[in-house]
């Protein structure tokens, strides 16, 4: 996929929209005071026709265009440039945490939520577009619904053919599309998804959670408020009366959350090898992480706001570790005995599980070619959901249909903790270009590539 921007040699239909325009149509009619290019009045009426409400267009600087509609009340956008080749690209967007507003960015093309392959897509002539889901947290089952009917409606808009991609949860949300309903997509992409399951990621947040708790109990790193791990430790949903606050509220409560954490790792860093440098070298030993910030920061907190709606998603726990063991060849005997006599225990709800499998575990079985990139080192979603999905796919002997890349980890700063970190989803640009345009070779000629992507920390030149 080239990235070059928009040169002004291939014009569209659209490229006249000039113009800053924004057009509501309410059963198809405009108001009259509005002038408006028979292009853009035709665009916003017909989609009015295609049961969109709420419809929305705006022209962009670079002579393309943005809508925003609502199909059955859930809002969508895309933006479709000036020289719109006639496909889309379709986002299917991550976790959010719970009490985050239910939206999405009004223009795909410029507040890109994709990491830049919305954008990279765009500046190529695909329209690209995204859905809300209704519903903040984990929303595996309505994303699916929102996705394919924006899928639906970009069909009845004469889109010829489109793609998927999907990024952490999103990547759950590609694999169920693609594994259930295969003629929706020429192809997809997925990125530092969670394309295995959701008992084992949950599980993972679940056990650094209790060891967390077990580890720091009655010292200053503590995490605040409850201790049951079927519970939030604390809500992220403000109160109605705060109002404009409860974007405030729920940074407020991300961050005591992770100020704690962070405190433990600052102080592990100005004494190596004292009780906190311990502490974060047995915690990272036994649930099988790196003992770095954001592999306990982003999970920690991720479980801390967010176990009530997962538990209420799932309609119980997925996860049991009541019979599980906790070591590390870091433990004696007698603290393997001890941890275990005292940490925090879960149990799994058979009604919840079998959901979860439904929704929330991939099968390895699609005919679509899928293209999944992942970073070798993930902080929220470990590189065993990319293992998970390789073998899966072998096993039902489906090889064929999958193009898996790893790519390196990144470290970036980790926002409001003065501490650097691995990231979650940690792809350039460059990567996400390679990716999709591997995909878009694919479906093109039917080979599968074998590209290269570009280190994003490349050696310096000799």
């Amino acid at each position: 996929m080239s990235m070059k921007p928009y040169s002004g040699r291939r014009v569209g239909v659209f490229a006249a929209m000039a113009c800053v325009v924004i057009l509501s149509v309410s059963g198809c009619s405009t108001p009259a005071h509005n002038t408006l290019l028979p292009a853009q009045a035709a665009f916003a009426e017909r989609a009015a026709a295609q049961r969109a409400t709420d419809v929305r267009i705006k022209a962009r600087d670079d002579l393309g265009f943005i809508l925003n509609a609502r199909l059955e009340g859930d809002h969508f956008a895309m933006a479709v440039p000036a020289n719109w080749n006639g496909h889309a690209l379709v986002y299917a967007h991550g976790y959010s945490v719970p009490g985050s507003p239910i939206a999405v960015s009004e223009d795909p093309a410029d507040k890109d939520p994709s990491g830049g392959l919305m954008k990279g897509a765009y500046a190529q002539g695909f329209a690209v577009a995204h859905s809300d889901y209704d519903k903040a947290g984990v929303g595996v089952e309505t994303a699916v619904k929102n996705t394919l009917r924006l899928r639906d409606f970009l069909g009845r808009m004469g889109v010829k053919d489109a793609y998927l991609a999907g990024g952490s949860m999103g990547g759950n949300i590609v694999m169920a599309i693609i594994e259930t309903e295969p003629a929706a997509f020429k192809g997809a992409l997925s990125g530092c998804g969670l394309v295995d399951n959701w008992t084992d990621e949950i599980g993972l947040l679940i056990d650094l959670r209790a060891l967390y708790n077990y580890y720091t109990d009655g010292t200053k790193y503590a995490l605040p408020g409850e201790l049951d791990l079927n519970r939030s430790a604390l809500s992220p949903i403000a109160p109605d009366a705060m109002g404009f606050l409860k974007d405030p509220f729920r940074i407020w409560q991300m961050k005591r959350i992770a100020d704690p954490i962070a405190a433990l790792f600052k102080a592990a860093r100005d004494k190596p090898g004292g009780q906190e440098a311990q502490i974060i070298e047995k915690i990272a030993s036994i649930a099988g992480v790196s003992a770095e910030p954001a592999s306990l920061i982003v999970p920690i907190m991720t479980v801390s706001l967010g176990m009530d709606d997962m538990n209420a998603t799932f309609g119980g726990s997925i996860y049991d570790n009541s019979d599980r063991i906790y070591a590390s060849h870091l433990l004696s005997d007698e603290e393997v005995a001890n941890l275990n006599r005292d940490i925090g225990r879960v149990s799994a709800d058979p009604a919840a599980v079998a959901y979860a499998d439904r929704w929330y575990r991939s099968t390895g079985r699609f005919s679509v070619p899928l293209v999944a990139i992942h970073n070798r080192i993930d902080s929220l979603v470990p590189f065993s959901q990319f293992e998970g999905l390789i073998r899966k796919t072998e096993g039902a002997s489906n090889a064929g249909h999958l193009l898996a890349l790893t790519v390196p980890e990144i470290n970036m700063p980790l926002a409001g903790t003065g501490l650097d970190g691995l990231a979650h989803c940690g792809f350039t640009p460059a990567q996400l270009e390679a990716a999709f345009d591997a995909l878009q070779t694919w479906t093109t000629t039917g080979q599968r590539p074998t590209p290269v992507l570009p280190d994003p920390n490349p050696a310096p030149a000799p």
